[in-house]
Formats: C-alpha cells, structure tokens, sequence
C-alpha cells in the first residue's frame, strides 16, 4: 500500500491550512451542499464530535448487551441454552440490518441523515425496554413471568437492533469522510481513525462493563435500562451538534441497483464471445484520465460479458448510451463487482471468528455464574468480568497504534507496520488460543465443581476475556477498515457493513452452533453439554469444539489472503 495509508496516533496535527487548496479535492460538500472548506470542515475536528457520540451510543448499546443473558435467565426465566442462543440471535439482527442502513445511506439519505434516523430509532426502542422492565413494579412479580412482558422485552430489543442498522455502517463510515482522500496529510489520519473509532466504541463498553452493570444487578433493572436510554438520546445531541462542520459525500445511485445489473446484463449477453482487446468493452476507463475509477482486471472474466457491445451497436456513434444499463454495463461498473466477489472469502473466514467472540457475551457469562464471584470482600456480577475484555481494548489499541506499527514497519516495509490481512491473521490466531484457555478452565471448574468443599474463582475467566479483546484489537478494527478500503468508492457504506454482516454471521452461527450442540446430546434424557446445571455438562467440550473449527479457520484464512495479494498483484 502507498504511504499514504500509515497510521499515526489521534492527536496529529497538520500544517496551517493557508499552504494547501482552500478546498477538499475529493469532492465532499458541507451542509449547505456547497464545495467544503479545509480550514473549517472535517478532519478531527469532525471526528471529535462524532467518536464522541460513539461513546454515548455504545455506553448505551453495551449496557443492554453486557448483563442481557442474565436478564433473560434471572428475569425472564429462560434456560441457558435458550438465553445464549436468544443474546446470539439478537446480536446477530443488530449487525444484520446494517446492510439495509448501508443501503439507505447510499442510495437515498447520506450517511449524516441516516444516523441521525436510526438513532431516533434506536432511543424508541431503548424507552421500550426501560418501559418493560418497569411494569413488574407495577403490575406484580407474577408479570415477569408472562407473554405480555416477554414480548414487550423483545420489542424493545429488536427496535434497537433496527435502530444499529444505521448506526454502524454510517457513523465509521462518516468519520473516514471527514479526511480529504487527496491530501497527503488528512489521507495519513484515516487509518488511525478507524482504531480510534474502535477504542470509542469499548471506552463506552468499559464504563458499561462496571457501572451499568453494577446498577443493573444492585439497583434493579429499571434503573440499569433507564441510564441507556438517556444515554442515547444524549448521543443523538452530541451527534446532531456537529452537522456543520461534518463534510458530506455526494450519493452516487444505489450500489445493490449497479451490481444487480452487471449480473443480470452478463447473463443476457452469456452467448456473446469476449473480445481478446479489453478496449472494444464499453467505456473502458483509461488510467491516464483525471475521472478514472477503476481498472479493467482479468479476473471473473464472465461479467465483462455485461460489457460487451453489441455489432449492430458499435457501428453507431453514441448508439451504446442509450441502451439500458441492465443490457449493457461500464467496464467501471462490473469492476465494481468484482471488487465486491474479491472480499468474500476474507468475509467468510471473519465469519466464525465472530462466532467465537460472541462467548463474551454468552457462555463466558454463563460459565461465570457457575463460579465463585467473590473477589476479596467483593461480590462480583458474572458479566463485570468483561471489563477485561474491554480493557484489554482499550490498552491494547493505543500500544498498537503508537508503539506495534512503528517496529513491525522497520521489519516488513509496510506503512501499516502489519498489513491489513496479516493484521487480521494475529487476530484469529488469539482467538484460538482464547478458546482453548476457555476451555481448560472449564475443565478445571467441573473437577473442582466435583469436591463439594471447593469452588474455582470467578477470576480465572479474566485471561479468557483479555484473550478475546486482544483478538479484536486486531481483526474486529482490521476487518472495519479492510472492507472500507477495499470497497468501490460509491459502496463505503456498503462496504463497513460488509465487516457488521460477518459480525451477524457469526452470531447467528453461534446460535445455530448452540442449538445444534443441544440437540445433539441432550436426546434420550441426557443433560446434554450446556444444561442448566453446567456442572451436570461439559462445556469445555463446546469450547473445544470450538476451538478445533477456529484452527480450520485460521488455515483457510492464509489460504485466502494468500489468494487474494496474489489476485491484486496480477491486476
């Protein structure tokens, strides 16, 4: 990669404005929709209000996220397994819809407007939440128990994860905005964002970790969801606030509408024969142009064919202009696509890493109310234990960005220190080693669970938390800005929610995982792996399992990044 992409820590400063053009050269506008300044537009400045609403949006989020299988199994009295598999099945839907919002930002609204909508959202579904943890108070203990206040629970629950539709592919997305891609000294600041992007997200995590949490299980309910919300609208404010100083990209078409044609072009024209000259394609873009896209590659040949110009058209001057773009595509458009087809076996691979980084808030918690939880003279909440996962964040991005990148530089030549798909690679090899700890834990409670005289401290779960956050400090910030990067530049959107979908994937693996596991040895009586009484199972075998898949996966991701550099040098 060029120079131009290096990281460079969050306080940076560039020179004086008054030597460089008086506007951005990448054609973002300010909110009047008119050319926007350099000297009082984007940049951090932009930034610092919008990581700032991020702070306040994930305080709230991770405040229902955290401590949400010990409302479900203490509140709602759901099974273990139908609680992991319901937090898993809600996170899924929060970083599926994503996808909508993405598609919604690009094609119609911008990212500002999106944002601005789907928080409103969101905050409609936190008072729903707030409303329902209310009404046992109200209507009897008995109340917890019934349908009325299951589906309102939930109700509350699935607004907010329409309301993350988006705000996770939009408000990362808006932030890169923010730097002018053709300024050498704004473009260096791009990739730092996205770590502090990601730092923002867990400092308002580690604040749910311990305060939220502590609320939530010593004051009640109420008042823990109450806090969220206020929270939210709180984010929205900050966010709002900011509107004239953010710089807006111009919609280019819907990005779903433009790869939708390229499909459906080259399957009418599969009959017709490839030129062997790529220039007889329509509108190929020549390097050398000041409008130029994207380059003609010789992968995925078969949707060039979107490109072929019919004879009884090449014959006539302008004749192809007219045809209808689900006929007849750009070269730049089917490029578009192709980049897209590139990502996906990255995508696929990030697809179970999340899975396993969904224990955090699923088995890890469960396992931990199965342990001692006092710590001293301390009694501690299971899901507290995440603030370690969360610290493990936050001191790990800072070292990485300023201490991990400037010696991996001196040792690969990479601007990034790491490459963005080594950089991933670290990732899920942690992830491996998280699991198999997890799991050695465990195996280590049940024998201890076995001695009616001793128990295992809740504190041996921490390394398993830290393990994980140190995985994500690598490939959760990675994937955000590898799908970013490597996007067309009308999908960025699109592209960010890419990363949110392996998210979802994962989730809703975990869910299937889950299920398939009980299933499986719960039949005939058994107890199965993750009963309710997880002394009675054997959950290290689950980690193990998902240990196993997790070594697979780390060998199919080489294979694809190895695949993939290979593919990029060759166009």
């Amino acid at each position: 990669m060029e120079s131009a992409d290096e990281e460079t820590p969050l306080i940076h400063y560039l020179r004086p404005q008054e030597e460089g053009p008086q506007y951005t050269s990448d054609g973002t506008v300010d909110i009047d929709k008119k050319p926007a300044l350099k000297r009082s537009t984007g940049n951090w400045r932009a930034c610092y209000l919008i990581l700032g609403a991020e702070i306040s949006e994930s305080l709230a989020f991770s405040g229902i996220q955290k401590n949400l299988v010990t409302y479900l199994t203490s509140v709602l009295h759901e099974s273990n397994v139908d609680a992991a598999t319901n937090v898993s099945t809600w996170l899924g839907s929060c970083f599926f819809t994503p996808l909508a919002g993405a598609f919604l930002a690009d094609t119609y609204w911008g990212r500002y407007w999106t944002v601005v909508i789907f928080i409103s959202i969101q905050a409609v579904g936190m008072i729903a939440l707030t409303v329902s943890a209310w009404l046992p108070l109200l209507m009897g203990s008995s109340f917890n128990s019934s349908s009325t206040h299951r589906a309102a629970v939930y109700l509350g629950l699935y607004l907010i994860a329409i309301g993350s539709g988006g705000i996770k592919p939009c408000t990362s997305a808006l932030g890169a905005d923010q730097f002018d891609g053709a300024d050498p000294g704004e473009r260096v600041n791009k990739g730092s964002f996205f770590n502090w992007f990601f730092f923002s997200i867990n400092l308002g995590s580690l604040l749910s970790s311990t305060a939220l949490v502590w609320v939530q299980d010593n004051v009640g309910w109420e008042v823990g969801f109450a806090i969220p919300m206020a929270l939210t609208v709180f984010g929205l404010a900050v966010f709002v606030a900011g509107r004239k100083v953010y710089r807006y990209k111009k919609l280019e078409g819907s990005p779903l509408t433009r790869v939708s044609q390229v499909v459906v072009a080259a399957v009418r024209n599969h009959h017709l024969k490839l030129p062997k000259d790529s220039s007889a394609l329509h509108e190929v873009p020549s390097p050398n142009e000041a409008n130029c896209k994207t380059a003609h590659t010789c992968q995925f040949r078969f949707f060039d064919k979107a490109a072929i110009v019919a004879r009884s058209l090449s014959d006539e001057k302008g004749a192809a202009s007219t045809v209808s773009p689900w006929r007849l595509c750009t070269v730049s458009q089917v490029e578009e696509l192709k980049m897209l087809l590139r990502l996906f076996p990255v995508w696929a691979s990030m697809v179970l890493f999340f899975a396993v980084t969904s224990q955090a808030s699923s088995t890890f918690i469960e396992q931990g109310m199965a342990m001692d939880n006092r710590v001293g003279p301390f009694t501690v909440p299971p899901a507290s234990l995440s603030i370690f996962h969360t610290i493990s964040i936050i001191v790990g991005i800072p070292i990485y960005d300023a201490v991990l990148v400037p010696l991996a530089r001196r040792v690969t030549g990479d601007d990034r220190g790491l490459s963005q798909l080594r950089r991933l690679g670290v990732g899920l090899a942690l992830s491996v080693a998280a699991m198999a700890y997890a799991a050695l834990v465990e195996a280590r409670r049940l024998a201890a669970a076995s001695a009616p005289t001793t128990s295992m401290s809740i504190v041996w779960q921490a390394p398993s938390f830290a393990l994980v956050g140190a995985a994500e400090v690598f490939t959760t910030t990675g994937v955000l800005e590898f799908f970013y990067d490597q996007s067309p530049g009308g999908m960025k959107s699109m592209g960010t929610s890419l990363a949110h979908l392996a998210i979802a994937a994962g989730s809703y693996l975990n869910s299937a995982v889950l299920g398939g596991v009980a299933w499986a040895t719960a039949r005939g009586g058994a107890p199965g792996w993750i009963p309710d009484d997880l002394n009675e199972g054997h959950l290290d075998y689950f980690f193990w399992l998902l240990t196993a898949l997790s070594v697979v996966n780390l060998l199919h991701f080489v294979h694809c990044s190895r695949r993939y550099r290979g593919n990029k040098t060759a166009s």
